[in-house]
């Protein structure tokens, strides 16, 4: 295909350089909480130190044109420096309508670009997508994977039955490009009848062994199959002869449980490959995570993990910025997403602990926010490609490339220079001295994905109250914050942890039913000044979890020693189609007709004497004062009087009449809020929140959240 020749664009948007100002963000449940209501995408401001900057550009816009819409990308950078961004140029909104494969390129490091070009143009309508970039490193040749999707006639939605794989290469950056490969047959014999097969989309990766491996996902056709029957799955794909073949590996053990989908693929610094995906069903949830300690030929059984948060089911990214196998350094790695249950507030946060949790994260954009994917240049500045803006809650207005230092996304917490001064102490569980009293059975389970060497623990306790009491070892007298990895399920119980000898830190309640299938969290304990020698940690089963089970699933502690605070929300939130909320009595219907509400849906009853009832049930995770808030979505047929009650621990009960013809404070990540109040909260699930329909015109029912506690 001809290359158009090097005309480039300049900035049409934002560009920052940032010097020092402001303050740090806060750890869990601190004295202030990022990413609260009030926090906004604050691209030139914080704690930044001199030479943090933030540059961002448009590369396709929607209203320009050509094209209706551009959606779902690929991003890589080159041995060079060069940059490479792919995206789908769409001539309708229809994930399988006529759909091009557009390349911009720049080669100074982001900064100006080549205008647009086609490097696979649709004829009569060919609907190609999925683009996924791969780089040989040492050879500098660049594929460029992609997807032919085909409905079939009876299909009335806009998605494709089915879908085969092609394959371009560069050898000279990106200029020009070789004829297109036709990679069929490559996952024939898996027993899935499996039809449509999508490369990535995003980037795939090279192995320290010199192996290309790329993620496909894969499913049935949608024709006569309910989302259940269509075995959503993924199974990547490898060459170790620099590209010239290409060979499926093993699948993620397919569940319908676990429907992952668009994933990306990071190899971690013990040589084990992670790969990080979405579930394909959509909705709000936490990532569907596998491991593979063989080079990606054969992976772990699937699980859920809230290392990266629970948020939209939306093609998110994962990058290795510095470290890992064979590197040096401190070992970071990048994960870019909308941090919201819909597709809104593009953040990028860093983990320093191999993806298990993520400590720092900025906003690059609080409104809407589609896909990404994540690069970085030799001088580790960090590029990110997204969709962003519009009116659409499906397809973006517009493409953006940003350009940003570490010492801006962290605030000036961490930076190529300086680093984070980041040390972490990992107390594997399940292999650490404990004490069980009660008649609890305390077991190991191997599990691949779990941090402490491969196994975790259970206690299946034989009433509440039982309890296993570790002896952990603090390395050396100092401030540390205590992360706990612990392991969700069907019947998993309510655990209150404590910290001994004067730590000063609260006890901490967790519930650890699973909300949607099982899998990995994470709970903050909390910072506390902890003295050299051992020290003695309680987890008690303190009564059921809203599940109904009383298992207690443990995987590791962390003892963490860096000097700025973790950013982690001080909230709590129970959405009215998750764990914690019930329809008590009555038909409350869900709804998705008034803009305003949390995640997907909201419920409603018509005016009437409080025979209809919902509650909700948050998780109070420690003694304290708490702001509850509601969310509803506004409009004038709402009721003038909607009765919210809270009951407490002790009995006392405390109604509101809120005005829902009103908004209340909208939230970047979604919902519209109104308080409740403040009220001294035991931790635990003593504490609920009732609405009726005893009001005056029809209510509606959405979301509560827990604000705190205040120090």
């Amino acid at each position: 295909m001809s290359d158009n020749g090097p005309q480039r664009t300049a900035m049409n948007r934002r560009s920052f350089a940032l010097g020092v100002a402001g303050v740090s963000a806060a750890a869990a449940f601190g004295p202030a909480a990022l990413g609260s209501p009030a926090h906004a995408a604050d691209r030139s401001s914080g704690s930044d130190r001199p030479g943090a900057f933030f540059e961002e550009q448009t590369l396709w816009d929607s209203v320009e044109g050509p094209l209706v819409s551009y959606h779902v990308h690929a991003l890589a950078v080159l041995p060079d420096d060069t940059v490479l961004a792919v995206t789908e140029g769409r001539h309708e909104v229809c994930d399988a309508g006529p759909r091009d494969l557009l390349l911009r390129r720049s080669t100074d490091g982001g900064r100006t670009w080549e205008e647009s070009r086609t490097l696979v143009a649709s004829v009569d309508g060919e609907s190609w997508g999925n683009p996924a970039l791969v780089v040989d490193r040492r050879t500098r040749e660049v594929f460029l994977f992609y997807m032919l999707s085909l409905r079939l006639p009876e299909n009335t939605s806009c998605s494709g039955d089915s879908g085969d794989l092609y394959l371009i290469s560069s050898r000279d950056g990106g200029r020009t490009w070789g004829e297109a490969r036709h990679l069929a047959g490559l996952f024939d014999g898996f027993p899935y009848d499996w039809a449509l097969h999508g490369p990535g989309p995003g980037h795939g990766l090279q192995l320290r062994s010199g192996r290309l491996l790329l993620n496909c996902l894969h499913r049935r056709v949608i024709v006569g199959n309910t989302v259940a029957e269509r075995y959503y799955g993924v199974a990547p794909i490898h060459s170790d002869d620099h590209g010239a073949t290409w060979q499926a590996t093993g699948e993620v053990p397919v569940q319908v449980a676990y429907p992952i989908n668009e994933a990306r693929m990071v190899q971690r610094a013990d040589g084990s490959v992670l790969v990080n995906g979405r579930a394909a069903a959509g909705g709000e949830g936490q990532r569907i995570v596998s491991v593979s300690e063989d080079d990606g030929l054969t992976w772990s059984q699937p699980a859920l993990d809230g290392g990266t948060g629970s948020l939209n089911a939306v093609d998110a990214s994962l990058l290795r910025h510095t470290g890992g196998p064979g590197g040096h350094g401190t070992d970071r790695l990048l994960f870019s997403r909308p941090d919201s249950p819909v597709r809104r507030n593009m953040t990028v946060s860093v983990s320093y602990d191999e993806g298990y949790s993520y400590r720092y994260s900025r906003v690059v954009n609080e409104n809407r926010a589609f896909y990404s994917d994540l690069a970085h240049l030799s001088d580790g500045t960090v590029i990110l490609l997204y969709g962003c803006d519009g009116d659409s809650a499906s397809v973006p207005l517009r493409v953006n490339v940003c350009r940003f230092s570490l010492d801006w996304l962290t605030r000036g917490r961490d930076s190529l220079r300086h680093g984070p001064r980041y040390r972490e102490t990992v107390v594997a569980l399940a292999a650490t001295d404990r004490e069980v009293t009660g008649g609890g059975v305390v077991t190991t389970v191997g599990d691949p994905l779990a941090r402490g060497g491969g196994e975790r623990l259970v206690l299946t306790p034989a009433q509440v109250g039982d309890t296993v009491r570790f002896t952990i070892r603090v390395p050396r007298t100092g401030e540390y914050e205590l992360l706990l990895r612990h392991y969700r399920s069907a019947d998993g119980g309510l655990v209150t942890v404590t910290v001994d000898d004067g730590s000063g830190l609260p006890a901490h309640a967790i519930d650890t039913t699973a909300q949607t299938a099982a899998g990995f969290d994470l709970a903050h304990l909390g910072t506390a000044r902890l003295r050299a020698g051992r020290h003695t940690v309680r987890c008690a089963v303190t009564g059921p979890g809203r599940g109904g089970g009383t298992l207690l699933g443990l995987d590791s502690l962390s003892l963490i020693e860096a000097p700025g605070s973790a950013d982690v929300r001080a909230e709590v939130v129970v959405d009215n189609d998750r764990l914690g909320f019930e329809v008590v009595s009555g038909s409350w219907p869900t709804a998705t007709a008034d803009p305003g509400f949390w995640s997907g849906n909201y419920r409603t009853a018509p005016a009437g004497s409080g025979t209809r009832k919902v509650r909700w049930r948050p998780v109070v995770p420690q003694d304290g004062e708490y702001e509850i808030q509601a969310s509803y979505p506004p409009a004038a047929t709402r009721a003038s009087n909607a009765p919210y009650t809270v009951v407490q621990a002790d009995g006392t009960t405390a109604t509101v009449r809120i005005d829902q013809r009103t908004a209340g404070a909208a939230d970047p990540r979604g919902g519209t809020w109104v308080s409740l109040g403040e009220y001294h909260l035991p931790a635990g699930l003593g504490t609920s929140v009732e609405l009726t329909n005893d009001a005056d015109a029809t209510v509606a029912a959405d979301a509560i959240r827990l604000l705190g506690p205040r120090t």
